[in-house]
């Protein structure tokens, strides 16, 4: 082998291993359902399938902007709480007679603005993702509380309410936004110059800033989408439960952390990607739903989850060192 080959070996392997990763997803996903099909009668049915795939969609939308800070290594704990920022400020404002379009809008654009605060903090003022992040979590939850009141908010929009329960042909409507997201992620990740950028940034900040990657741009990049999809779940979540809830989106950040990590996203940046974080999330939610219809205490759902957590970040944490 020569030195020349060395360049393109690691990318080929990167890549072999992330097809092996979401192999073994799509087995460990086929094996759950089958043992669920055989240990309860109710999880097969219709009505659950399309259940799931309405909670996938939710936790998954959430995931992929999560996705894309974890790949530079960042982190954003403040998703959870810009779900419940988002949606009680969208039922207020159709409560007071915006037009939905209007408050959609609203909607998205506050979400958005949350994740260009976060990358001031990040990338202007200096402050790790955890401490900017964790910072915007509690104001937002905050503030979710003071425009309510700690009440919550009835959506008096019925044809956006009744959205949610809609199908489009058998797939339900809110999978469908969430393949819209995630069509939408690949691009953006696997096909622009600013998703190379991303990677980059991850693998290395300081060659990608040597190289000329416009570090700062990366950040706002990133969070921006990170905050947008967290506007999107929050609105929703809106359509779904037909109020604004002050504290709906709690712990959701942990789901989407658990759903791009799950699904190949590292820790220590460089890798991820969309499809992945979908088998993720719609893992996490299999659990959960399977669980239920088992009657399986809660808590363990949570214990799974973080064990699978442990396993794939301590297998990553291998392979970093076999690179090195």
């Amino acid at each position: 082998m020569s030195l020349t080959d060395a360049p393109t070996l690691k990318p080929k392997r990167q890549a072999n291993l992330k097809s092996l990763m979401q192999l073994s997803l799509v087995a460990l996903l086929l094996v759950v359902w089958t043992a669920l099909s055989f240990s309860t009668p109710t999880f097969a049915t219709e009505g659950n399938i399309t259940n799931l795939l309405r909670q996938t969609a939710i936790g998954g939308v959430l995931a992929i902007g999560q996705t894309f800070v974890i790949i530079t290594a960042g982190i954003d704990l403040s998703v959870g709480s810009l779900v419940a920022v988002t949606g009680v400020s969208l039922a207020l404002m159709v409560e007071r007679g915006v037009p939905l379009p209007l408050a959609v809008a609203g909607a998205l654009a506050l979400g958005l603005t949350a994740g260009m605060v976060n990358a001031f903090a990040i990338h202007r003022m200096g402050l790790p993702p955890f401490i900017a992040t964790l910072a915007m979590l509690s104001v937002a939850r905050g503030s979710a509380l003071l425009l309510t009141g700690g009440q919550s908010i009835s959506m008096p929009a019925s044809g956006f309410t009744a959205f949610s329960t809609t199908n489009v042909w058998v797939v339900p409507s809110l999978f469908v936004v969430l393949l819209l997201v995630a069509a939408a992620g690949w691009v953006l990740l696997h096909r622009t110059r600013w998703g190379r950028y991303v990677f980059a940034y991850g693998s290395n900040k300081e060659a990608a800033r040597l190289s000329g990657v416009n570090i700062g741009g990366v950040v706002f990049f990133v969070y921006g989408i990170s905050a947008l999809c967290a506007a999107i779940a929050g609105i929703l979540v809106v359509s779904r439960i037909g109020v604004g809830v002050p504290t709906a989106g709690t712990g959701y950040e942990l789901d989407s952390i658990a759903a791009s990590v799950i699904g190949g996203a590292s820790l220590f940046g460089g890798a991820g990607g969309v499809f992945g974080t979908i088998l993720g999330a719609l893992l996490i939610t299999t659990i959960s739903n399977g669980a239920n219809l088992l009657n399986v205490d809660p808590f363990w759902q949570q214990i799974i989850t973080g064990l699978l957590i442990a396993v794939i970040v301590f297998l990553d944490q291998l392979r970093k060192r076999r690179e090195g």
